[in-house]
């Protein structure tokens, strides 16, 4: 088993349902225990990511307003 990874979306300037469907392919690819950072512009991702994100049994280790832009970190679980 390998040390988990970090994975960067950059989700910006995309409109919903872009960000969320970018952020579950993320999830996806990802291994359990993998960070997974969504940056988006999108001010919906910030409730439509982490919503998806717990009801499929992953972690929502921080939803932020970066400036110009949100940041949604999320652990894969499972």
């Amino acid at each position: 088993m390998g040390m988990p990874s970090k994975r960067v979306v950059d989700a910006r300037g995309m409109f919903c349902p872009g960000p969320l469907l970018e952020a579950i392919k993320a999830v996806e690819a990802a291994g359990p225990g993998d960070e997974i950072e969504i940056l988006a512009t999108d001010r919906g991702s910030t409730r439509d990511v982490p919503l998806w994100a717990r009801r499929n049994g992953h972690t929502v280790a921080s939803v932020e307003n970066a400036g110009d832009h949100f940041r949604i970190v999320i652990i894969k679980g499972r």
